[in-house]
């Protein structure tokens, strides 16, 4: 039954991320671990946590007890924060050519860039979208991940942007994960749009954000404020507007130049994603807000360029976030952990501060406060580690993989490693 008492123990370890601080540096001693510990969960929600020994003397008449014969770690479910899986077609070539040296402009006129995506996306029927989106979602799921965060922004017209979000929602009723749509309209002008960049934004605003409200596809707007995109005077405006209308936004701000991080901090954007580029000047005025920090560490790497400049937001006093990125362009790898844990050896984070940036903190780069913690009242949201040492997940940098994975008090994903 849904609402059947379960009591799951005992894990080795059980880190909590809870009573944590949701801004700046966070050392490992901060985290809260509890040994020979168990969680009890009833109706999709945590109802108890604790020692194994004292949860099984007080629930044992009343739980379904799932006994774990191994070491195991428990964590809460990571939260992808900043995806882009709701994409047709490859860009293998683009990054070929990168690599090989190639410009931005050389990639594109060779049909490259943005714009190859775009055709590819809006070649595909709205189902095949929402298979792609989810089949890359239970890869994520896999990964430990149990809320997901989708835009769109390959469509970039009216029709093909609801292609996509109405595609996002078929994939979230029908995947085992939550996905959280936000509306990247406003990633780039098209090229078939016969008209400016505010032109463009404006009729998005004017016959897109309705359409969105009534059918309940996104409460989220997210705008590329870039060279090769949108500035932030264009940006001010469409934000506004989405604002007005109750939308929650973020900003891709600061990838390669300064630009779109001030206008985050100006309209209180729930977000900042990107900042590669930022320096002290973005990186304090980010710090003195209360705008997540989101750091994209396989966009890094996909495209050769610096990393977000992690350590020096945390030490400003930032919240930190980190999202996989995933996209066919720059972040293709659609690797959480593994870019996670490059991004703290380059950078120099705790692994404190990493899983804080994947759970808690990442929960507050999509406003969600019911999860992102091991708490009583919370979602049962949580994986299960085959080791005895949390330390080993970051360590092993992605090559550690969750065993189990449970969302909503269900057990959706099982991964049986040989002994």
């Amino acid at each position: 039954m849904e609402n059947q008492i379960k009591l799951i123990g005992p894990f080795k370890q059980l880190l909590t991320m809870d009573h944590l601080p949701e801004k700046g540096a966070i050392l490992d001693a901060q985290l809260e671990i509890i040994d020979a510990a168990a969680i009890c969960i009833s109706n999709g929600k945590i109802i108890d946590i604790g020692h194994f020994q004292a949860l099984q003397d007080k629930w044992a008449n009343q739980a379904q007890m799932i006994v774990l014969e191994a070491d195991y770690v428990a964590l809460p479910g990571y939260i992808d924060c900043h995806t882009h899986i709701a994409f047709g077609g490859n860009r293998a070539q683009d990054f070929a050519m990168r690599n090989a040296g190639q410009s931005y402009l050389a990639i594109a006129a060779a049909g490259g860039g943005i714009w190859s995506t775009v055709a590819h996306t809006r070649a595909c029927h709205q189902a095949e979208l929402r298979d792609l989106t989810i089949m890359r979602s239970r890869d994520l799921m896999k990964q430990g991940i149990t809320t997901i965060e989708v835009k769109s922004g390959y469509g970039l017209s009216i029709l093909e942007e609801l292609k996509i979000l109405r595609s996002i929602k078929e994939a979230n009723e029908a995947c085992e994960v939550d996905l959280i749509s936000t509306c990247l309209a406003a990633h780039m002008k098209p090229k078939d749009f016969d008209g400016s960049a505010e032109a463009y934004l404006q009729e998005i605003a004017e016959e897109l954000f309705p359409v969105l409200i009534a059918e309940k596809l996104t409460h989220r707007m997210d705008v590329f404020i870039e060279e090769s995109a949108f500035t932030a005077e264009e940006a001010k405006g469409y934000l506004l507007r989405a604002k007005d209308l109750g939308f929650d936004i973020s900003i891709h701000a600061d990838q390669f130049t300064n630009a779109g991080s001030a206008l985050a901090v100006e309209l209180k954007a729930v977000s900042a994603d990107h900042l590669e580029a930022s320096k002290t000047t973005e990186i304090n005025r980010i710090a003195d807000s209360d705008v997540v920090a989101v750091a994209l560490p396989a966009a890094s790497l996909g495209l050769g360029c610096a990393f977000t400049p992690a350590r020096q937001l945390l030490d400003a006093g930032a919240c930190l976030a980190i999202a996989s990125d995933w996209n066919p362009g720059s972040a293709p790898m659609g690797r959480l952990m593994e870019g996670a844990s490059i991004l703290a050896s380059m950078e120099k984070l705790s692994n404190a501060e990493v899983l804080s940036a994947l759970t808690n903190r990442a929960a507050k780069a999509l406003r969600l406060a019911d999860r992102g913690k091991l708490k009583v009242g919370l979602i049962a949201d949580f994986m299960l580690y085959k080791t005895a040492n949390y330390q080993n997940i970051t360590y092993l940098q992605g090559g550690l993989q969750p065993e189990q994975v449970w969302k909503n008090g269900q057990l959706i994903y099982t991964n049986k490693t040989k002994s």
